[in-house]
């Protein structure tokens, strides 16, 4: 006699509770692909004249603050991004940054391998509530909500490392509205991407998908509702970002 089919078993329930979201993440430069998104680091002072601006000095140790990972905002389909103004504040400020996007992760890397663990760059954009930023130093209360809150890391098409090579000098800028805002080189970093990359990793195990802000230079200021950002690192797709 033969065996009976077995019937078509209904799908295994989900283990959790709602389906989980899709992760966060970036597109790549000429290409449909992405890259996920698993934590975002952000490396504080890293350009001489903004600390000077910010009313600090000197080669002080890189110090890092993260934001959710879905706080990122990728282009749209017509290649601006747009940034809901954000509530609680009356000056949002724009950092323009270099972005590292890691493709091999790995904790305690020494300098000299570094850049081995580097996907890619992007440029982005570290939205601030100043105000907000400002109180809570002096309450001396952690400023998570200045800097993690939602939409708070617009980030430009991302460029493969071998296709955008050395970026150890480059110019990096920002205009709003067509004024220039901010001005400077790659070269002005305190703490460059491969000595960035070996601290942040004796401090976290850092993984593909993790996206380092490398820190803005001087110029930093307020943007209103309705104006258009541009942001641009020689030798990478720029970045445009409308606040709504």
């Amino acid at each position: 006699m033969p065996a009976h089919d077995p019937q078509p078993s209904e799908s295994a329930p989900s283990p959790y509770v709602f389906p989980p979201p899709l992760p966060a993440s970036v597109p790549l430069a000429g290409s449909a692909a992405r890259l996920p998104v698993h934590r975002i680091y952000c490396v504080g002072r890293n350009y001489a004249a903004h600390a000077r601006e910010m009313g600090f000095s000197g080669r002080e140790a890189p110090f890092f603050f993260m934001k959710p990972a879905d706080a990122v905002l990728p282009p749209g389909a017509d290649g601006t991004s747009v940034l809901p103004y954000p509530s609680q504040t009356a000056e949002l400020h724009h950092e323009v940054e270099l972005v590292v996007a890691i493709g091999r992760g790995g904790s305690r890397i020494p300098v000299a391998q570094a850049m081995e663990h580097v996907w890619g760059y992007g440029v982005g954009l570290d939205m601030t509530r100043r105000d907000l930023q400002a109180q809570m130093k002096q309450q001396g209360r952690p400023w998570c909500i200045a800097k993690g809150f939602d939409a708070s890391a617009p980030v430009g098409p991302l460029t493969a490392a071998a296709e955008a090579g050395a970026l150890d000098r480059a110019a990096i800028w920002l205009r709003v509205n067509g004024e220039e805002r901010q001005r400077s080189d790659l070269g002005h970093m305190i703490w460059s991407v491969a000595e960035i990359i070996s601290h942040l990793s004796t401090a976290w195990t850092l993984q593909p998908g993790d996206l380092v802000f490398t820190g803005t230079p001087e110029g930093v200021g307020a943007v209103q509702r309705g104006d258009l950002l541009e942001a641009g690192v020689e030798g990478l797709a720029p970045l445009r970002v409308q606040v709504a």
